[in-house]
């Protein structure tokens, strides 16, 4: 094993953190000062005093996250780490579960709904109760579940009790199709270890160590679940200056509890930061410090000095777009930047359209987080939806979605014969199309029973080759080309052959994934199980996609914590906007976390920041006066310059200007 240097690699803060292993610990990280290189050396020092990789968990909130921690205590220790358990805590959940959950009357082999398939199951609950699915609000209505299960809200006590058996009938069905929501991924690991205490405590006694990084961004649920695991020897790592997910669930105030619930714990703070400048790091100090619910700590940099903040105000969104197109062509060319060193920042995603305009005018290549998923295209799921169906055929779902397509004679009434069939046995609708194989001439035709037998056949087929078996990507391929997916494209797109090429292009990058997979070293168990579990948490997971290098990138705030960029832009930086309006009207608390989320904007910064304030903006299909955002009044005045309105270059200007600069940079 490689032996750290750690004197020489980390601050006298950082190795107070990395080496105090016992009792409970809690590491204030500020923006850019190193936690998850204190993470990773905490665990390496951990493996050099002899504690063993089966001991040690570390719980994160992405997959990336996971990974990129995972990696680095590779390389630091030049270890495999084939025992060392670095997870999200969904990902943990799973964990747990596939282990523990037939003791609550599941089968191991449960299906995890994602959101698209919780949607169906709400709609088909709505029905059962015979409600309205047209009227409905469903993504309110999955809310309302979602905080109903993780205990925010009771019933009749802010949860409306006319949706109880909406929810009653959601629960069961996902019972009945041996599926899980993601809160469920939470929610039942919690309900294993409070019903069964023998369970508890074998995984107390399993993971002696525990550590929980991002730790502001833990909701309440999550906070349980650590709680209950936690003996002694647990570090959590954050900073409440950057919790900015209140809306997701997350609860700054569980750094109180923690202290709380751990009396004795040591305190270190992290005030170093390695990424800004003097002046981006004073800037940002000077807009939190006006955060009463807070802890006291003040970054500081090492990098002294720094270019002053930019402050431009537009006449409307329109220049404002404009202004960035050119300045980031500018500094391209003038610091010899690339494209993906800019990042321009948005509150809310209404404000992209214009700028996306100016890129497109600039032929400026960009990408826009946010975006729908890659496993949320159709003909993905499609795809994935047979395999699902495969590993669980009790997945109703995913089963109702591909049993007839591509299409093959089984019609609406004939699911709906089914589903009825299944609703008065209280059967799934699987084993209620087993017993129609062989029903009766006067209850289904002999055309729709043989289309049922073909279906299920090819099912059990399918599950008899792929199930517990390796090369899951060839067999995948077979199993396209054997349901003629593309003839489906083609029939489907016929006036539009490129959208079927583009469709089936997606298919077989799918499938190439599957087999880079496959082909990875660290895959002990490449088979469909494992497969299925991995998507449905990847496709939580937001900003993973890293394919689209040498673009600007242009995010929400919220999309870009975690990053960082030579050259930021905060566009929209007016009031009603950030402070967004709805958390004037929702009081104090709200304000202070729009403060905090403008703070973790100007601390993605590395060298230079650009805001922008426009004087008027447009919204729906008015244009009307716009004010500077409050914050832009809490940096300290010495630290920024205002841009005058230039006069826009254009024609033969603009090309001499780009002449000249493309002279400097090649002589």
């Amino acid at each position: 094993m490689v032996q750290c240097n750690y004197e020489a690699d980390l601050n006298a803060k950082q190795i107070q953190a990395v080496k105090t292993i016992e009792g409970p610990v809690l590491i204030i990280a500020g923006a850019g000062s190193g936690k998850t290189r204190v993470i990773t050396y905490r665990i390496a020092y951990m493996l050099e005093r002899g504690i063993p990789q089966s001991g040690i968990l570390a719980l994160t909130f992405t997959n990336k996250a996971a990974r990129e921690m995972e990696d680095r205590v590779k390389e630091l220790t030049g270890r495999k780490l084939q025992n060392l358990t670095v997870n999200t805590f969904h990902a943990f959940g799973v964990k747990i579960l596939r282990e523990e959950i037939e003791r609550l009357g599941y089968r191991k082999n449960f299906s995890i709904y994602d959101e698209t398939d919780r949607t169906e199951l709400i709609k088909e609950s709505l029905r059962e109760c015979r409600l309205s699915v047209e009227g409905a609000d469903i993504y309110a209505l999955g809310q309302l579940f979602s905080n109903v299960k993780i205990g925010r809200l009771c019933w009749g006590d802010g949860a409306d009790p006319a949706f109880e058996p909406v929810y009653q009938e959601y629960q069961q069905g996902l019972k009945v199709f041996n599926a899980l929501d993601f809160d469920d991924l939470l929610v039942i690991p919690i309900e294993l270890f409070q019903t069964y205490p023998e369970v508890l405590d074998k995984y107390r006694r399993r993971y002696r160590y525990l550590m929980v990084d991002e730790f502001q961004d833990t909701s309440f649920t999550q906070y349980r679940l650590m709680r209950l695991l936690a003996d002694q020897n647990v570090c959590v790592v954050g900073d409440d200056d950057q919790s900015i997910y209140s809306w997701r669930g997350a609860n700054y105030e569980n750094i109180l509890m923690f202290e709380r619930d751990f009396p004795g714990t040591l305190e270190i703070k992290l005030e170093q930061n390695y990424r800004s400048t003097t002046t981006i790091l004073e800037a940002a100090n000077g807009v939190i410090s006006n955060n009463t619910s807070r802890k006291e700590k003040t970054l500081w940099s090492g990098n002294k000095g720094g270019k002053p903040i930019e402050v431009f105000n537009p006449q409307d969104e329109r220049q404002e777009a404009d202004f960035i197109a050119w300045e980031i062509k500018k500094l391209r060319l003038k610091d010899q930047l690339k494209y993906d060193n800019f990042g321009v920042l948005i509150r809310t995603n209404s404000l992209t359209r214009t700028i996306e305009e100016a890129f497109l005018a600039e032929n400026i290549p960009y990408q826009v987080s946010g975006g729908m998923s890659f496993f949320q295209r159709k003909e993905i799921k499609d795809i994935l939806s047979y395999l699902r169906v495969i590993a669980n055929t009790d997945d109703e779902v995913n089963l109702l979605r591909i049993i007839n397509t591509p299409r093959r004679g089984i019609g609406k009434t004939t699911i709906r014969d089914i589903s009825n069939l299944a609703r008065k046995n209280h059967t799934s609708l699987w084993d209620a199309m087993s017993s129609l194989r062989y029903a009766p001439d006067t209850l289904f035709q002999e055309a729709g029973k043989q289309e049922i037998n073909d279906f299920m056949s090819l099912i059990e087929h399918w599950k008899e080759e792929i199930l517990g078996k390796r090369g899951l990507s060839q067999k995948v391929r077979t199993l396209v080309d054997e349901i003629d997916y593309w003839g489906y494209l083609v029939t489907e797109y016929s006036k539009n052959e490129k959208v079927a090429r583009w469709k089936f292009a997606n298919i077989s990058s799918l499938i190439q994934s599957i087999a880079n997979w496959e082909s990875d070293p660290d895959n002990f168990d490449p088979t469909l199980y494992p497969y299925l579990n991995r998507i449905s948490l990847l496709a939580r997971d937001d900003g993973e996609d890293d394919t689209d290098k040498g673009k600007v990138n242009l995010m929400t705030i919220h999309a870009s914590k975690g990053l960082e960029f030579p050259v930021v832009f905060i566009a929209g930086a007016e009031d009603g906007i950030i402070p967004h309006a709805r958390s004037l009207e929702e009081g104090a608390g709200n304000i202070e976390e729009e403060r905090r989320l403008f703070y973790v904007a100007i601390t993605r910064a590395r060298d230079k920041l650009i805001i922008t304030s426009c004087l008027k903006r447009r919204r729906l299909q008015n244009t009307g006066d716009a004010s500077p955002s409050p914050f832009l009044a809490e940096i300290p005045p010495h630290l920024v310059e205002y841009r005058e309105d230039e006069p826009e270059e254009t024609g033969q200007t603009a090309a001499e200007n780009f002449f000249t600069m493309m002279k400097k940079r090649f002589v």
